[in-house]
């Protein structure tokens, strides 16, 4: 498996840009819990560190936990990168689908980034660019995109967002097993595990399922 490379970021830096955001979701098929979205800002300083730290980051979905909180903390220490989330959580899931409410949670986390952006070192009033996970662009956002197909496989920005939002998640839905109990959102984080749909009969839908999901709508 090929590690996330840099070259599409360095080469929009030598195109003129000189702010690249990154924003991807994580949690799309779960049957419980929000879909979690983290939208990162970096400049060229960023890319320029030898980053021996994060020589070896990813795709949150090939990182065990482990290596998700290690990769996060060494982001989040970084000054020449800030960051945002935004959830679209259940209700707005089964109201919207959850393509669009992930879609939402995108544009949200961009526009809750830009202040952040400006009142830290990386306020750069030039051209400015978002990577977006995904095939198609966010709609309602005023500013450049540029959709890339599995971006948080091959391009480090995307799986950088991945992490962050991956990690934010989990903690979660860590927090809901203890308000939840007997369905272990500890352990499988919401997805649909055999443990969690055999649960999901035994006890019945909680507030967090995801309602419009087939093993959760037809126990209704």
């Amino acid at each position: 498996m090929k590690l996330p490379n840099k070259s599409v970021e360095r080469n929009l830096f030598k195109s003129g840009y000189r702010l690249i955001y990154a924003v991807d979701e994580v949690g799309m098929g779960c049957l419980a819990g929000p879909v979690v979205v983290c939208a990162v800002a970096m400049t060229n300083q960023f890319y320029k560190k030898t980053h021996k730290k994060l020589k070896w980051l990813k795709e949150s979905k090939l990182l065990n936990a482990k290596q998700r909180e290690l990769f996060s903390i060494e982001l989040l220490k970084e000054k020449d990168l800030v960051y945002a989330l935004a959830y679209s959580y259940p209700k707005t899931i089964d109201k919207l689908n959850i393509y669009n409410a992930a879609r939402l949670a995108m544009r949200r986390a961009i526009i809750k980034l830009t202040p952040s952006v400006q009142s830290s070192v990386l306020n750069i009033l030039q051209r400015s660019i978002v990577l977006v996970d995904g095939r198609t662009k966010i709609k309602g956002l005023n500013i450049e995109q540029m959709p890339i197909i599995k971006g948080d496989r091959k391009i480090f920005a995307i799986a950088c967002a991945s992490i962050i939002a991956k990690v934010f998640r989990d903690k979660m839905m860590v927090r809901y097993a203890k308000k939840y109990l007997g369905y272990g959102f500890e352990k499988h984080k919401g997805y649909g595990t055999k443990y969690h749909q055999t649960q999901l009969i035994i006890l019945g839908p909680s507030e967090i399922h995801r309602k419009s999901f087939a093993p959760v709508a037809k126990l209704l």
